[in-house]
This record gives C-alpha cells, sequence and structure tokens, in this order.
C-alpha cells in the first residue's frame, strides 16, 4: 500500500511540473546587440482642442477651439462672434495651407474690419432704412450701412462673446440676442454648431428660438481664398440659380426676382469672377462687382438635407470648394470694398477682391418685401438651418 501510494505520487508531482511548464509564458528573446526595440505610434490629435486667445476689450476671456480630422484639415473657431479663424487643408499636391481670410489674434477681430468669417445676425445682409413693421408697431434698427441696417446694426453677433463647448466633432456655441439689442423685439436665443467630418465636410447648424415675434436670417461670413493669397478672379464659379434679386443704389432688393440668362449674373455654368465683373452692367456698377443675392434652384423641404448650391474651383491649387444648404438666396461676394489697407495674417495687406463670401441665407430686406420668403420666428417654433462646405481638389 505504502508503495503504491508513494509511487502515484511521484505521478502526479511529474504531471503538475509538466502542466505547469506548458502553460508558462514563452521568454522572449533578446533584441539583437545595438538595435533598440520599436518606439510606440505617437498618440493621435484630439479632433477638438482648446486654447486660450486672450481677452476682450472688455476684459473676458477668449478661446480658440481647433476642429481636426485624419486627412489633415484644420478648422479653427473662436468664441468672439462664433467666428471661424481659419481653414487649412490640402491642395492638389497635398500641401497644407490656409483657404479662408483672417487675423493672427484677437486684437484684429475687435478692430473694424468687415466681418471675416463671423456669424452675423439678428439679421444677415440689409433692411431698408432699418425698418420694418411687426405687430401695428413699427421698429427702429441700428443703422449701420449709410441710412440702411447691416447684418445686424452696430453690434451684432459678430461682436458678442458666445457661450462655446465642444463634443467629440463639434464646436457649440450659444449666445442671448436680448429684447431690444440693436432694436429688435424678443429675447432670442441663437445655436450653431460647427462639425468637421473625414470626408472634409464643414457642417454650420443653426437654431433659433424666441419669446416675440422677430425677424431673423443667420449667416457665416467666411471670406474664402482658395489660392491663400492674391485676388480671386481666376477662381471658377458655379451657381445652381436661374434667378437673382436686382439691388438699387443702396443695394437694397427692388423686390424684383430676376433671370440671369444672358447677363453677368449667370453662374449656371462655371464661369472664372474675373471674366465679367468688370462689364458695365448697371447692377455690377452698383454693387462694384457681385453683392448679389442669388434665388437658388430646388426649395427644401423642412427635415430634408442640404441640396448643393455652388462650387468654386482653383486651378492652380486644385482647390474645390463645394456648397450645400437648405436656406433658399446665397449672397456671392467678391470683396469689392477690401481695398489694401486691412492688414490679416503676418502683417499682409489683404488686396483689392482678395477673397470672396458664399453668405447663405434668406432673401435681403425680407421683413419689407411680402413676396419674399419669410424670416419671421414665432415663440414656440425653432428656426433651423444647415449649411456646408466640402473641401476636395482636383
Amino acid at each position: 500500500m505504502a508503495s503504491n501510494y508513494r509511487s502515484s505520487w511521484i505521478a502526479l508531482t511529474l504531471m503538475s511540473f509538466m502542466a505547469a511548464c506548458s502553460s508558462a509564458p514563452e521568454a522572449k528573446a533578446p533584441a539583437p546587440a545595438g538595435k533598440a526595440e520599436a518606439p510606440k505610434p505617437p498618440e493621435p490629435l484630439a479632433r477638438v482642442s482648446k486654447t486660450s486667445w486672450g481677452k476682450s476689450n472688455l476684459g473676458q476671456p477668449i478661446d480658440l477651439y481647433t476642429l481636426r480630422n485624419a486627412q489633415g484639415t484644420e478648422v479653427a473657431i473662436t468664441n468672439y462672434g462664433a467666428t471661424v479663424v481659419s481653414i487649412k487643408t490640402k491642395d492638389r499636391a497635398g500641401k497644407l495651407g490656409d483657404i479662408a481670410l483672417g487675423f493672427d489674434g484677437i486684437t484684429g477681430y475687435q478692430g473694424t474690419q468687415p466681418y471675416l468669417g463671423a456669424i452675423v445676425g439678428r439679421y444677415a445682409n440689409r433692411i431698408a432704412k432699418g425698418q420694418f413693421e411687426l405687430g401695428g408697431l413699427t421698429y427702429q434698427l441700428a443703422t449701420n450701412d449709410g441710412a440702411n441696417h447691416l447684418h445686424g446694426g452696430k453690434k451684432g453677433f459678430d461682436k458678442g462673446i458666445w457661450t462655446a463647448g465642444s463634443g467629440a466633432d463639434s464646436v457649440r456655441m450659444q449666445y442671448l440676442s436680448r429684447d431690444s439689442e440693436e432694436g429688435y423685439p424678443g429675447n432670442l436665443n441663437v445655436r450653431v454648431i460647427y462639425s468637421l467630418n473625414e470626408d472634409n465636410v464643414l457642417s454650420v447648424e443653426y437654431m433659433a428660438t424666441t419669446d416675440r415675434e422677430t425677424y431673423v436670417n443667420l449667416s457665416n461670413h467666411t471670406y474664402f481664398n482658395l489660392a491663400g493669397s492674391g485676388d480671386i478672379l481666376g477662381h471658377e464659379v458655379r451657381i445652381d440659380a436661374d434667378k437673382f434679386t436686382p439691388v438699387d443704389s443702396g443695394l437694397i432688393p427692388t423686390g424684383e426676382l430676376k433671370s440671369v440668362k444672358g447677363t453677368p449674373f449667370d453662374f449656371t455654368k462655371a464661369v472664372t469672377i474675373g471674366s465679367r465683373i468688370e462689364q458695365n452692367d448697371p447692377q455690377l456698377r452698383l454693387g462694384k462687382g457681385y453683392d448679389h443675392n442669388w434665388v437658388l434652384n430646388g426649395a427644401v423641404a423642412a427635415g430634408a438635407p442640404p441640396r448643393v448650391a455652388a462650387e468654386v474651383y482653383e486651378p492652380v491649387s486644385g482647390h474645390v470648394l463645394t456648397l450645400s444648404t437648405t436656406e433658399p438666396g446665397l449672397q456671392f461676394y467678391t470683396g469689392n470694398f477690401l481695398d489694401g489697407t486691412l492688414k490679416g495674417r503676418e502683417g499682409k495687406s489683404i488686396p483689392h477682391r482678395g477673397g470672396f463670401c458664399l453668405e447663405t441665407q434668406h432673401f435681403p430686406d425680407s421683413p419689407n418685401k411680402p413676396a419674399f420668403p419669410t424670416t419671421l420666428l414665432k415663440p414656440g417654433t425653432e428656426l433651423r438651418s444647415t449649411t456646408t462646405f466640402r473641401f476636395s481638389t482636383r
């Protein structure tokens, strides 16, 4: 019995030893002499980052948010005016460059400048004589463009400090425009969401609610130059619009919806900006170039996605900008009032027609033009609008 027990114990011990050996981790072979182990890959860049960008003239903190994607595209946005500060994307050769006009720091934005990159409102574009009637009352707005009201007045949304936050691939901006601000009725709560996806699409979503009837028209005023410098006259532009709204000497629409056919305003096929901008056309003379609203083809139903409205191509760099929107109108502006005195990044002068704007919108002066699509916002309803900018090359 003792002999059998001892034999069984030896067998069990040997089996346990063999099992332990087979389950032990395999020892790593030492690295060859003089050869270090491969370094760990770098941590991926944050999709959204935030940095301090100084203070406003009143001492309020200003921040700069940067959206990035795996393609290398970067979009920088500040909470001062919910402003797009820069858009860096690759050209045909793969070189990263900035295609949006802007300044190096917050100081430039707080000076006198033409709304570079800003969200403009409460009413983007012009309202004749700064007046409209609503609910039996006449409202007098601030006038800051001769006798007219432009882009929200003397202190529009472009000069406000917005409350900002960020998501996984977005920056959220919020602004409360109080009752009687610049003459408008009602407390208006505005939200704007900027997001950048992996298809190089920058989306701008607008939302607004009010506690009193008021008129609202929101837009972004980024100046683009797809060449990165110089003027924009060699850019090729296509706009999906068969009509535009002619203006008077104050650049207020006359109320007419005029066919673009046979005029310098026909961009239904791609045309270079400079090919007709100096033609002796009455409307071009009034605007000192293009500064008009195009009536976009194809109305967008509530909740439907944006439709393609315009495309711009710069043949030297290969940059392509494709614009889609849910809005009925597009203000195409060719930097006619840029005169070389404004200094942008690195102190460089921005030349005459050194940038163009594609301002998606409802029509100018629509509060005084009942035939135009309405911009009236009522309590209990929400304004929702989306515009996208797709960056590509060819």
